[in-house]
């Protein structure tokens, strides 16, 4: 009797384990359904400008825009930076650091690793970042 009360406790808690996870991958999950129409490729809000921003832009034009799109929308070759994923408490600005030094294995996106990028410095990076947390709060990612 004891045996059979303890297995079922277990398959009810590993149950609800595996929904919960069900649950926030559902929530989370990268599709185009989840994109506000803002969010979609091509759509950007013109955020306030200040002279850190401006000077992210024109660094993020020169070696992110390829990828990542004009006003950082995305492309056919890699995701979009205005996007709840790279929301500050999820990627934070540490993590910009890093994947512009070391590269990125692709772990959101079916749009293969990010390389590492050569020739930007972390002060480059810093404008870029501010440049792309500037576009999110224009889009209500904070």
């Amino acid at each position: 009797m004891a045996g059979t009360r303890t297995t079922r406790t277990m398959w009810l808690v590993g149950a609800a384990v595996a929904g919960a996870a069900a649950v926030a991958v559902w929530m989370t999950w990268p599709d185009g359904e989840s994109r506000t129409p803002a969010d979609a490729p091509g759509k950007s809000r013109v955020p306030a400008s200040t002279a850190a921003m401006t000077a992210g832009q024109a660094v993020f034009d020169r070696h992110c825009a390829a990828c990542h799109g004009p006003g950082a929308t995305g492309s056919d070759r890699g995701p979009p930076l205005v996007h709840r994923i790279y929301e500050p408490g999820h990627h934070s600005d540490a993590a910009f650091h890093r994947a512009v030094r070391n590269g990125v294995r692709a772990h959101h996106w079916p749009f293969g690793d990010m390389p590492p990028v050569d020739g930007v410095s972390e002060r480059d990076v810093t404008l870029i970042v501010e440049y792309v947390r500037g576009l999110q709060r224009a889009h209500g990612i904070e």
